[in-house]
């Protein structure tokens, strides 16, 4: 069964939103990524649970990046099969991936659902020790090959 793993939010001002997230809710940031643009966010069962990416006064639809929700992901597991087995059956039942993804810490596929919504649905890399090694942050992703 589906866990929700973590939500991506577009943000005006970063530091803003950290202050909320750490400061009023407790949240952890296990760091930044991409030059300080955005941060990662954990209340510790997961590498992260929030992913916070500033865009500053960035114009909205159609013309660019908004504020609000980019994605939402959800957890198949930990193994790699079980994402390969989804790959599979999103491609029996003709729903489009929009990429693979490997992001060290997890492995992805990003798709949307029948409304656009960006879905991704990953499985944790049982070889990554993210309680101890925040690293993930600053690799960059690469595609995932099956």
């Amino acid at each position: 069964m589906p866990e929700l793993g973590h939500v991506v939010f577009y943000v005006r001002d970063l530091a803003r939103s950290r202050q909320f997230y750490e400061g009023l809710l407790g949240l952890k940031c296990v760091g930044t990524l991409w030059n300080g643009r955005a941060a990662a966010f954990t209340g510790g069962t997961k590498h992260h649970e929030l992913l916070l990416i500033e865009v500053g006064q960035a114009p909205g639809p159609p013309s660019g990046r908004r504020v609000g929700l980019y994605h939402v992901a959800w957890k198949l597991g930990d193994s790699l099969a079980a994402l390969r087995d989804m790959f599979d059956r999103l491609a029996r039942e003709q729903v489009p991936v929009k990429a693979a993804v490997d992001h060290h810490v997890h492995r992805s596929l990003y798709l949307y659902d029948p409304d656009g919504n960006e879905i991704e649905l990953y499985v944790d890399n049982p070889d990554y020790d993210w309680r101890r090694n925040s690293d993930w942050l600053q690799l960059p992703p690469v595609p995932l090959a099956f």
